[in-house]
């Protein structure tokens, strides 16, 4: 299924430290093709690595992890 990217939200930690070994998240607001929105957390450098910003379209593969659409 095909989602567009409608909001990046990035964490507040606050004052918390983050737990060794951490991978920063992104909290992604996700748009289907029947307009149901949906929330997911991915990797913050998945996105940048495959240049995916708000208002994209995305897709998971069977592992989970986030890929542009076309």
């Amino acid at each position: 299924m095909t989602y567009q990217i409608k909001k990046i939200l990035e964490a507040d930690y606050g004052c918390e430290e983050r737990p060794a070994g951490y991978v920063p998240q992104v909290l992604v607001i996700l748009q289907d093709e029947a307009g149901n929105q949906i929330e997911r957390e991915v990797p913050d450098a998945d996105l940048y690595d495959k240049n995916i910003n708000e208002g994209a379209l995305v897709y998971f593969d069977e592992e989970g992890q986030i890929h542009k659409g076309e």
